[in-house]
């Protein structure tokens, strides 16, 4: 899985008990092998880059489940990369992670992704269109039945035999 900011990009290679994972950084390229996973079979993979990263500042983050990667674009000025990879050809192993991922846009808003309110939900939902009828004023429900009529499922629960 691969998510971006500005400055870096990360990658998660989902691969559980890895022994001695090998990781290289190249300027185009990074590079994994591990053995791991329920049958330990041995996982090898060089993904071309869509950019430049620099090598000296990428690291790999060996944890329990998985295998955390941070590289470190070599040029954080640059638009964000439209792929991870050179390829055009879409991979099936490679998705994006939604967790970390942060579109270029983004004003640093965490709560929101960018929409605006701090955090405030019935601002983003007048802002989205939603809470109301005209001018975002809160919906009335006063004209709702209260139901002096009994339902079907007020009835009592027949004893246990």
């Amino acid at each position: 899985m691969w998510a971006q900011r500005s400055a870096v990009v990360f990658l998660t290679i989902n691969l559980e008990d890895v022994k001695d994972p090998e990781v290289k950084f190249e300027k185009d390229s990074v590079y994994f092998k591990g053995t791991g996973g329920l049958e330990k079979k041995t996982y090898e993979v060089t993904i071309p880059l869509h950019k430049e990263i620099d090598p000296e500042k990428s690291k790999s983050f060996p944890r329990g489940r998985c295998i955390e990667i941070l590289l470190a674009k070599a040029n954080p000025e640059e638009p964000y990369w439209p792929a991870l990879t050179k390829d055009k050809t879409k991979v099936h192993w490679l998705k994006c992670d939604f967790n970390k991922w942060h579109d270029e846009d983004d004003s640093g808003d965490e709560g929101l992704g960018g929409m605006g309110g701090g955090g405030d939900f019935e601002e983003m939902m007048k802002q989205m269109g939603g809470l109301g009828g005209p001018g975002g004023e809160k919906p009335s429900f006063d004209d709702l039945d209260d139901g002096d009529e009994a339902d079907s499922d007020d009835e009592p629960i027949p004893d246990l035999e």
